[in-house]
């Protein structure tokens, strides 16, 4: 009997009907394994994982496969978006066995939980040096029928250790992590192509935000123009959807131009962050058209009717990856009609194609951003909407959430666009609503139903969300939320030995701690960006506090890889060379939604005063850097 029916996870449910008796993540499972004496098999994916369905339809879908798991193993089924915590402790047994990770991830573990192999993807049979997941299958059962001391002692040996490592302190250095870091990062910078290292290449907005305030604040014009070069690379490649808009995961080549087709709702956060700092900065409007284009779909594409954002797109399309992008010419010739030569020109249509003999629209070529493609543009939207669909994960996470709504509230500053403000604010509400009760929150959400918990990440997030509705309307209730919370976040996952922990309480043996940046920034760099941000808004010297100790805990931890901590220097870097602080005085008649606000800074407004006169009887502001305050001006 397949346990998976009434979870709300789409990639669970994409496995409720297999032939394989899944239990979700739950006390059931594990008991029921330890009274039949049965190893377990924990399998954890993401409904957008281009390998996971392949897994699904050679093995788990195979009757055969499935009647061997169902008599030896009982099977864990897990989705990592919602269970970062399984996903971080049993990715990194992955790692320490195997050399590497990904997913899906294939663990082999004891009821009480202590894997003792591990694996990612496994073909239906033996090929290319790769075992087949039936002769795993058959090899496991084998041991635990005859070797099973030795099994178990490798499982307490994997889990010592693992919990030794975390342990472990590194050694405290002098080094310079900031200018380590931006070494790091321009040694492996690709001159030509933009972007960091080879292939494939990942986006990384959190370390581009770094090198844009080191840039500013150290007078480093060439760390700007690492960031414009990879900026403007991706801009004009695939892994920008000329058509509807949006970032895909990555590119799989140098150049930007054939991504893995997955959209993920963190990357397009984080992107547009990226992007619009980048414009107020340069005021270059290929950054701005970027960043408004992206959360333009955003709005469209993976916005509930309720506000929530939804967490991503699939790349495949009726079993096809990037089928839904790509065009032939003669595609575009029957779209378009007269028009369609000119726009296959600009955006690399060819006969031949530029993508297994298909098209992905791009404009490396291009010196400059084309105009006058509206109209073909919107066309050619509409007919690959008509032509195929992409699968959608819908549920919610509210890290994620918190994320994007933190980009819309940026994006809004630099486009004075209420809109995207509007969509920031019925994001926090949709948050309040069905992922909070007040002091707790809850990791996820979908049809109606929230998880049972929240972790490190969602705390920190929207914190940081709560921070930029603060500066994007100096409505100070948001200050007091985000103090709320962070003190919230300080009483349930501070760890004694330094940090933060990923879990307020766990089942599994230890008790994850992430420091290093990923895909998108680590709990604990958020955390220090919280706390340096409420201190300088609020003047409170328990944020000071809090922000020394975890800076102090973090440069100790980041000395081995500085440039894998890009968002934590980010905010160190804040507090050592702070941004302007800015009061706005006005009259208490003033409406402070007509104020136009800086893109970063630290803004309060206050009613006119002694201290604080109005410049010819209008909203005036003050604003003091570093040391020196600059004359009252309005």
């Amino acid at each position: 009997m397949n346990h998976l029916k009434n979870e709300t996870s789409p990639y669970l449910l994409q496995h409720a009907d297999n032939p394989v008796d899944w239990y979700p993540w739950c006390n059931d499972a594990f008991e029921r394994a330890r009274n039949e004496d049965k190893p377990v098999f924990l399998s954890i994916g993401y409904s957008t994982c281009h390998w996971c369905p392949v897994m699904e339809r050679e093995s788990f879908e195979n009757a055969d496969t499935a009647e061997l798991l169902n008599k030896s193993f009982i099977s864990v089924k897990v989705d990592r978006e919602e269970r970062p915590d399984i996903d971080s402790v049993y990715m990194s047994v992955c790692q320490a066995l195997t050399g590497s990770g990904g997913w899906p991830m294939s663990i082999f573990m004891t009821w009480d939980k202590k894997p003792f192999f591990a694996g990612t993807y496994f073909p239906p049979r033996s090929c290319y040096g790769m075992p087949g997941f039936s002769d795993v299958l058959n090899a496991i059962v084998q041991q635990w029928s005859t070797e099973r001391g030795r099994l178990l002692k490798s499982a307490e040996h994997i889990t010592q250790r693992l919990k030794e490592f975390a342990a472990v302190s590194p050694a405290s250095s002098d080094d310079n992590l900031i200018e380590a870091a931006v070494n790091t990062l321009r040694k492996s910078f690709d001159i030509e192509f933009g972007g960091f290292g080879q292939a494939p290449k990942f986006p990384m907005p959190h370390n581009l935000l770094f090198l844009m305030y080191y840039s500013t604040v150290s007078k480093d014009s060439s760390a700007m123009k690492m960031v414009e070069k990879t900026l403007t690379q991706m801009r004009k490649g695939g892994i920008f959807d000329q058509i509807g808009g949006g970032f895909s995961r990555y590119s799989t080549d140098r150049y930007f131009l054939v991504p893995h087709f997955e959209k993920m709702l963190y990357d397009n956060a984080l992107l547009i962050m990226a992007y619009s700092a980048a414009y107020s900065l340069t005021q270059n409007r290929i950054y701005l058209d970027t960043a408004v284009r992206t959360a333009d779909y955003i709005l469209r594409e993976m916005t509930s009717p309720e506000g929530g954002f939804y967490c991503a797109q699939d790349a495949d399309s009726e079993g096809v990856e990037g089928k839904y992008y790509t065009f032939t010419l003669d595609e575009i010739m029957t779209v378009l009609g007269d028009n369609g030569q000119r726009f296959a020109e600009i955006f690399d249509i060819t006969e031949h194609g530029n993508f297994e003999g298909t098209n992905i629209p791009n404009l490396l070529e291009s010196n400059e951003l084309p105009s006058g493609f509206d109209d073909e543009l919107q066309k050619l939207y509409e007919y690959r909407r008509s032509r195929t669909e992409l699968r959608l994960d819908d549920k919610m996470l509210l890290s994620w959430n918190a994320m994007m709504c933190a980009a819309m509230s940026m994006l809004y500053r630099v486009t004075q666009d209420r809109k995207y403000l509007r969509s920031a604010e019925r994001a926090r509400k949709f948050i309040e609503r069905n992922m909070s009760d007040g002091a707790n929150l809850f990791a996820s959400y979908r049809s109606g139903r929230h998880s049972g918990q929240a972790f490190l990440d969602d705390y920190a997030y929207y914190i940081a969300a709560l921070i930029e509705l603060y500066n994007s309307t100096l409505d100070s209730r948001y200050t007091k939320l985000a103090e709320g919370f962070c003190n919230e976040a300080v009483s349930r996952f501070a760890d004694g030995n330094g940090g933060f922990s990923m879990c307020e309480s766990t089942e599994l043996f230890m008790n994850p701690k992430e420091l290093y940046d990923g895909a998108v920034p680590s709990g604990n760099s958020v955390m220090t960006y919280d706390f340096i941000r409420l201190y300088q808004l609020t003047g409170k010297d328990i944020y000071r506090e809090y922000a020394e100790k975890q800076i102090d805990f973090m440069t100790v931890n980041a000395q081995d890889y500085p440039a894998g901590n890009c968002m934590f220097l980010l905010a160190k870097l804040m507090y050592e060379v702070p941004l302007s602080h800015i009061t706005v005085a006005v009259k208490g008649t003033d409406d402070l939604s007509e104020i136009r606000l800086p893109f970063l800074a630290n803004v309060s407004a206050r009613q006119t005063n002694e201290q604080y006169p109005l410049l010819n009887d209008r909203t005036t502001y003050y604003v003091c850097r570093g040391n020196m305050c600059l004359p009252p001006a309005n």
